[in-house]
């Protein structure tokens, strides 16, 4: 019998309510001694009751509950929610009641590791509402609904049933057939297969625009001092967020923060100005720019448009060379001629004219083409937007070696082994896609899985 807990469904501090959920054959009981009545709670119908403290039988709050009865709830099992005033203490106060009532507090996740447990929803599923939560944007909120409803489900079950009709085809002949298979049958077999492979490749291929569109992109801002690198920051974020002042050095330590492009997450970072200093707080900043810049996904290197070519700008140029960049070349408001910088990099470099945007950070002249020109490289070609997408790096890793097992499969039968050895590299392409979702998962990956999750869900 799993025993009953509990946890905080909603996210913790002052609200205007708070709701406490209960999963478990006790769930009905306890809910009952908390309103110290016999109180007929009928599933699936809000109660108004009060709440009432176990030794004082004093009035506690006055709150909404809600039974579900099992199989009809979100884990399978008895479910109450205990939908209270949004005081810390108060909801604090009603846990431990029921703590106090025989529940025990729920772990990360258990109440989605109970309803897989109980058949109402798979691993994939379940990680979905991990990602409906985490969610940044509207896009990939919606991947998330997309998941939570069944749809990479769908996605794989036509490929494992396939597989497992090969699967039969040779372990009958493995079982009766005491000659090769036929050329005919091997050749059907063979065509299988690589339709198999093809379709599981089709769907991991999506998952570099899925990513983009789950995770987002690192962006570093980068350049010397006074280039401007603190108001382009607070002008793509629509606010300002970095103090900006005529000295140089204002900036020491990093600023991140988030905001979107085109559906895609952008985690900005405004780093400290690039110079040789003797300041130990500055230089401790600069250090710091230069880790972050090896760390982003995508460098914008920030030149001022009204001065010529510094030397800190040449080492800035030099040591992001390697390094996925973009070169940003600000304050052309104040520059009757930015376009002279830009040859004269392209001349001294030999940097792509490709790599280069203007912009004014003052007047926001050239902030969209920058904003396109952040994201551009980084969407994948060729995959629809109203198709359903991999976001999952734990998903992708399992689509690539089932269908590396399946790859290997073909060649041994190209090699006309026995079906013994062809027959291996099947079963693991089926436990493979039998993980995605939680079919043929481990104890362990289910617990580094859902500690993940937040507690109340």
């Amino acid at each position: 019998m799993a025993d009953t807990i509990v946890a905080l469904a909603t996210p913790t501090g002052r609200s205007g309510i708070g709701v406490i959920r209960l999963s478990g054959e006790e769930a009905l009981v306890i809910a009952s001694k908390l309103t110290a009545s016999d109180f007929d709670f009928r599933p699936r119908h809000a109660h108004l009751v009060e709440l009432r403290d176990l030794q004082t039988s004093e009035a506690v709050d006055e709150a909404i509950i809600t039974y579900f009865k099992a199989p009809h709830s979100f884990t399978g099992e008895d479910v109450v929610e205990i939908s209270c005033h949004g005081s810390p203490v108060l909801l604090r106060q009603v846990i431990d009641i029921c703590l106090a009532l025989n529940a025990r507090m729920a772990g990360p996740g258990e109440f989605s590791l109970r309803a897989l447990a109980n058949g109402r929803m798979n691993l994939a599923e379940a990680e979905a509402i991990r990602d409906l939560i985490d969610a940044q944007t509207v896009a990939s909120a919606r991947q998330a609904v997309r998941q939570m409803r069944g749809e990479l489900s769908h996605e794989l079950q036509p490929m494992k049933d396939e597989l497992l009709d090969v699967i039969v085809v040779l372990e009958s002949a493995l079982e009766f057939v005491e000659d090769d298979l036929p050329e005919t049958q091997t050749a059907t077999i063979h065509e299988r297969l690589a339709n198999i492979a093809q379709k599981i490749e089709s769907v991991a291929s999506t998952f570099q625009a899925g990513k983009l569109i789950r995770e987002g992109l690192r962006v570093a801002l980068v350049g010397r001092p006074n280039v401007g690198k603190s108001s382009l920051f607070n002008a793509l974020l629509g606010s300002d967020r970095a103090i900006v002042t005529e000295i140089a050095g204002t900036t020491r330590d990093q600023l991140h923060e988030r905001f979107t492009i085109d559906d895609i997450p952008i985690s900005l970072i405004d780093t400290a100005g690039l110079r040789e200093t003797s300041d130990t707080v500055e230089s401790i900043g600069v250090e710091r720019s230069k880790r972050t810049m090896a760390d982003a996904d995508l460098v914008l290197v920030m030149l001022d448009a009204s001065e010529k070519l510094a030397s800190e700008d040449r080492d800035i140029l030099k040591s992001t060379e390697e390094l996925e960049r973009l070169i940003v070349i600000n304050k052309i408001d104040i520059s009757d001629e930015p376009k002279k910088l830009e040859d004269e990099l392209h001349s001294a470099s030999r940097i792509p004219n490709s790599a280069f945007v203007s912009v004014s950070a003052k007047t926001g002249e050239g902030l969209r083409t920058l904003k396109s020109s952040i994201v551009t490289p980084f969407r994948p070609q060729g995959v629809s937007s109203n198709g359903f997408l991999i976001s999952d790096a734990r998903h992708h890793d399992l689509l690539v070696r089932a269908r590396a097992e399946v790859e290997h499969s073909i060649t041994t039968l190209n090699e006309k082994k026995s079906e013994e050895i062809i027959l291996i590299g099947l079963h693991n392409a089926l436990r493979y896609l039998g993980e995605i979702t939680g079919e043929t998962t481990t104890e362990d990956m289910l617990t580094r899985v859902f500690s993940t999750f937040c507690i109340g869900k």
